[in-house]
């Protein structure tokens, strides 16, 4: 069986890539595991993914945390705070379709914008916590 956390990460992947509001802000193929060295700005990154056991009795279960990276060069904040929304919009609660497992929810946690170390970058950071169990 596929582990759950790369079922989880293709179906926010596929999520957010056929999302009209994200794409409308970012563009389209502007999703990245692993950012391309010539991307441009705007898109949206996966960044820190943790996994741990969540089984109750003889219930299998995983419980993940999921962080996605905004990336903006646009001057201020806004565009950073309107992709991180669309994000949360396209992601929280909604019932995705993993590939050997069964999602039991998506939430958002927490969502921040600050300014990267190159003075000229904003980074949105977007956390989402998701419960899943393996299909029967």
């Amino acid at each position: 069986m596929a582990s759950a956390g790369w079922a989880l990460q293709k179906a926010v992947y596929a999520a957010l890539a056929a999302d009209p509001s994200v794409t409308a802000l970012i563009g389209a193929g502007k999703v990245f595991d692993d950012v391309p060295r010539e991307a441009e700005f705007p898109y949206i990154a996966f960044g820190q993914g943790l996994e741990r056991d969540w089984s109750m009795g003889s219930a299998d279960g995983r419980e993940h945390v999921l962080v996605l990276h905004v990336w903006s060069r646009h001057s201020g904040r806004r565009e950073t705070f309107e992709v991180m929304e669309a994000v949360r919009d396209a992601l929280h609660d909604q019932p995705l379709t993993l590939c050997g497992h069964r999602l039991v929810n998506l939430r958002h946690e927490i969502s921040e914008a600050r300014r990267a170390d190159d003075g000229e970058t904003y980074q949105g950071v977007v956390r989402f916590r998701a419960v899943t169990e393996p299909e029967p």
